[in-house]
C-alpha cells in the first residue's frame, strides 16, 4: 500500500515539476526582463531596447549576436545561474523567435559570459553588418 501511494505521489509530482521549470523562465523572464524589454517584448525606442520580435532570432543564428546576447546588461550583470539564464534564453527564443535558432546551453552561456567584450554597442554594430551581408535586417539600435 505505500509504494502505491508513494507512485501515485510521484506521478502526481512529475508534471507539475515539469511545468516548474517552463514558469520559472517565463517567471525570471517577467521579473527581470520586462522592466526594458516589457512584457510583449517590444522594448522601447526611448529607453534604447530595441523589440525581440523580428530580431532576437537572427542575432541568434549567428556566432557573435550569441556573445552579444550573453553580454547585454541584463545578462551579464544578471545574479541569476547560468543554467536560468540558459532557460531564460530559450523561452524568449520559443516566445519571439520564428527562426531555427539553436537552443542555449548551460555550458555554452557559461562559456560565452566569461569571453571578454569591452563595448557591447560596438558589438551590436558588428552582428547588425554581419547580419545584413546575409541580408538580413534587424530592429534598429538608437545607441551611438
Amino acid at each position: 500500500m505505500n509504494r502505491l501511494f508513494a507512485l501515485g505521489l510521484m506521478a502526481l509530482t512529475a508534471v507539475p515539476m515539469a511545468a516548474r521549470a517552463e514558469l520559472t523562465a517565463r517567471s525570471n523572464y517577467v521579473l527581470r526582463c520586462t522592466g526594458c524589454h516589457g512584457i510583449e517584448g517590444m522594448g522601447t525606442a526611448e529607453g534604447g531596447v530595441p523589440p525581440f520580435p523580428g530580431s532576437v532570432g537572427h542575432i541568434a543564428s549567428i556566432d557573435a549576436g550569441r556573445d552579444y546576447m550573453m553580454h547585454v546588461p541584463g545578462v551579464i550583470a544578471s545574479s541569476l545561474s547560468d543554467a536560468e539564464i540558459a532557460a531564460v534564453m530559450n523561452y524568449v527564443m520559443a516566445t519571439f523567435d520564428t527562426t531555427d535558432a539553436p537552443e542555449f546551453t548551460t555550458q555554452e552561456v557559461t562559456r560565452r559570459r566569461a569571453l571578454p567584450m569591452t563595448d557591447i554597442v560596438v558589438a551590436r554594430r558588428a552582428v547588425v553588418q554581419e547580419l545584413e551581408t546575409k541580408g538580413i535586417s534587424i530592429a534598429d539600435y538608437p545607441w551611438p
